[in-house]
């Protein structure tokens, strides 16, 4: 290829001039669909301890890598065919990832482990091979990321070959190793670090992409919830259970959407340090976001299928944790562009470890209504407050 062919695959960045998310990246994002709904029911199959552990580090392996293809698209240009492609081959890897996830501890796990490694690496070298001469920094700054990602996948193939503790032990070493990484900015030898100035993207598109998984994990959230109540008879109960649980998805959404997604989309665009930014609030910060709709929706599966009766220890964990999860991510993400920590937010999270003192006692429908309650009063508590002072 030529100089000209390999700077056409990046995109024209134009500062304070949002790009569209293309068609590629959606179809791309059909495989998380998966990927989400392969978690939560992995994580209710295997509601331990260690079955938790087990599926936490799965969630973050299954964040990580599409966080990252969302940063790679952000600099290439996903209309450009070999871009495409690279897409196309990253659906097939993230299937074969998807499939893996809930026998990834068991007979599967080389094969989990394969898959991330081909598309975390294979991704990086893509972009490395593509980055003309005449940008040597994003040339450098790709060479760095290759190079963390190349040690971790080491470990990912040693954990797939070993069984039991040492694969969770190899694995969780190279989950550090990757989210380290950008904290380090991806320091080498030699070569040092990236800087900030080498993280340049286009603000509007990233706050979309990370918008857009949100919908993807909520999506997952409703589907649980309408496919659940279909097999269910349609008692009293159930359906409050069905109607919390379908309030609690929209407080979810009201909370993330109504304000914050639109402000931290704006605020990233007009930063004059948007890859500082996004590498905090969006590959950070909306890891506890998503973990906690995935929590929520496993709730809402039990408190469906047995609403009567006092609350188990799952039932409390997950009622209680994913709401809780949910507003500790928002309340960070929108500190990181706000200044201020949202009053609303506090209250919440208070109102939920309070709750968690005798939630044991209530039935499941009950505790799947005051969670629901309490994120409402968030949603709308930061609506009118924030109507009546923009500055609040």
């Amino acid at each position: 290829m030529t100089d000209n062919a390999h700077g056409a695959l990046f995109r024209r960045i134009v500062p304070h001039q949002h790009s569209r998310v293309t068609y590629a990246e959606l179809f791309f994002d059909l495989v998380f669909v998966f990927a989400v709904t392969q978690i939560s029911h992995t994580l209710l199959a295997h509601f331990t301890p260690l079955g938790a552990l087990q599926v936490t580090l799965l969630f973050l392996a299954v964040w990580w890598v599409w966080v990252f293809t969302t940063w790679i698209t952000n600099w290439l240009n996903p209309e450009k065919t070999p871009v495409r492609l690279l897409l196309f081959a990253m659906m097939l890897g993230g299937l074969v990832l998807s499939t893996s996830i809930p026998k990834a501890f068991d007979e599967r796990g080389l094969w989990f482990a394969i898959a991330y490694a081909a598309m975390q690496v294979g991704k990086t070298i893509f972009l490395w091979l593509s980055t003309p001469p005449s940008r040597p920094r994003t040339r450098m700054n790709a060479v760095r990321i290759a190079t963390w990602l190349s040690v971790s996948a080491v470990f990912w193939i040693a954990g797939g070959i070993a069984e039991g503790q040492p694969r969770l032990m190899l694995w969780a070493i190279a989950l550090v190793i990757e989210y380290m990484s950008p904290a380090a900015r991806f320091w080498i030898p030699r070569y040092g670090a990236s800087s900030v100035a080498d993280w340049m993207i286009e603000g509007g598109h990233m706050a979309e992409r990370c918008g857009l998984f949100i919908i993807l994990a909520l999506g997952e959230s409703i589907v649980v919830i309408g496919a659940t109540f279909a097999e269910l008879a349609w008692t009293t109960e159930n359906v409050l259970a069905f109607v919390s649980a379908f309030l609690g998805s929209i407080a979810m959404w009201w909370i993330y959407f109504h304000i914050g997604a639109v402000a931290g989309s704006e605020q990233l665009s007009k930063s004059s340090e948007p890859g500082r930014l996004a590498r905090l609030a969006y590959t950070y910060l909306h890891m506890p976001i998503v973990a906690g709709i995935i929590v929520a929706a496993v709730a809402d599966e039990l408190v469906l299928k047995h609403p009567g009766g006092h609350s188990d220890l799952k039932t409390v964990t997950s009622a209680i944790g994913g709401p809780l999860l949910f507003l500790f991510g928002t309340i960070l993400f929108k500190f990181s562009f706000r200044g201020f920590l949202q009053l609303s937010h506090g209250a919440g999270i208070i109102a939920l470890c309070v709750l968690a003192w005798f939630a044991s006692e209530l039935s499941p429908l009950m505790l799947s209504i005051l969670t629901t309650a309490i994120m409402i009063a968030v949603a709308v508590w930061e609506t009118v407050s924030l109507r009546s002072d923009p500055a609040e």
